[in-house]
């Protein structure tokens, strides 16, 4: 299940991201997103993990707490946000 994670601090690292996830159960990958061009943070990334209830017990205990000195938003992925990045559509006019 991939899992959104927002309100992320700009010094926080896939390791960082990647061990908060961890103690719910496996992470497979971890994606932090960067302005194309500036190469900044955009304070967002995704966080996939293979077993729906363990995703969902992490999704329930980080949504809200702190990482960094910011607090974190924890979400499943909207199902309409996940069909516009398989079908290759261009972002720019992406539901969100």
């Amino acid at each position: 299940m991939e899992i959104y994670v927002g309100n992320l601090p700009d010094n926080i690292t896939k390791t960082d991201l990647k061990n908060a996830f961890k103690q719910y159960g496996r992470v497979t990958t971890v994606k932090l997103k960067k302005d194309l061009f500036t190469k900044k943070p955009k304070g967002y990334g995704f966080v996939v993990m293979l077993d729906q209830e363990e995703a969902e017990a992490a999704i329930k205990a980080l949504n809200g707490t702190e990482i960094k000195g910011s607090k974190i938003k924890v979400g499943r992925v909207r199902s309409d946000v996940q069909e516009w990045k398989r079908s290759g559509k261009s972002m720019k006019n992406r539901p969100f």
